[in-house]
């Protein structure tokens, strides 16, 4: 009897392996309806941008790409970083280096921008990138980046409340993410998704708070990943250079 049960247990563990292997295949098929840059804002240089030296709008990956060129900087990431108005200007908060060039928004409307709670993305001084509810949003001059957008995805480690699994309000989505060890995480969609599935990644990820950028308007240029969308027509632009 003793050696059936040890067989019985062998038996179990092997299907649970199984089932678990499958699983993760499972998963990491599903996943691959995202493409990820992860970047350390310690090690790597990582700014917003919105209008270059005379005063226009990037509105382009290409725009922003030749540009920093020009000054012997290498694009080797960006991404759409916010919502933003008819004329381009960022909706909600935007810093840029320091300076405040659109104010914080905590007024109640429509679109997803206003879907609370939202939230704002920012990186400090000191290179500490973080997430946080538009309410709890605190700036005493220590505020190098932020870009204020919404919904947030996911709050102290759980997903937003007003997301629905399986909701077909499909849609070409980006956001960003912090990851456990302080290193950001910005997702593209490949095909359109929902707001609970975007959520549902970067929670998998680990991110404790994360927060939608924006939707079918969103590109990403990720070299190292073949992923080369450089058009767009956006306000804020997330990017990451090095020198060439």
């Amino acid at each position: 009897m003793r050696r059936g049960l040890i067989i019985l247990l062998i038996t179990g563990c092997a299907v649970l392996l199984a089932a678990t292997f499958v699983f993760g295949k499972i998963n990491q098929a599903e996943d691959d309806r995202f493409i990820s840059y992860v970047a350390d804002c310690r090690t790597q240089n990582v700014a917003m941008y919105w209008r270059d030296e005379r005063d226009k709008n990037f509105s382009t990956i290409e725009n922003l790409r030749s540009s920093l060129a020009k000054n012997h900087r290498k694009l080797v990431f960006a991404i759409n970083g916010g919502m933003y108005g008819p004329d381009h200007s960022p909706k909600g908060l935007f810093i840029e280096a320091g300076i405040v060039k659109s104010s914080l928004d905590t007024s109640s409307g429509e679109g997803n921008f206003y879907l609370k709670p939202n939230g704002v993305f920012y990186i400090t001084k000191d290179a500490v990138p973080a997430i946080c509810d538009t309410k709890s949003f605190q700036n005493r001059g220590t505020i190098k980046y932020a870009t204020q957008s919404g919904p947030m995805l996911v709050i102290d480690g759980q997903m937003g409340p007003v997301f629905k699994q399986g909701s077909d309000n499909l849609n070409i989505r980006n956001g960003v993410g912090v990851l456990p060890d302080g290193r950001v995480i910005f997702v593209i969609s490949k095909v359109p998704v929902n707001f609970y599935d975007l959520a549902a990644y970067f929670k998998s990820k680990g991110c404790k708070n994360a927060l939608y950028l924006d939707g079918f308007v969103s590109r990403a240029y990720i070299p190292d990943k073949n992923w080369l969308q450089s058009d767009g027509d956006f306000g804020v632009i997330i990017g990451v250079t090095g020198t060439e």
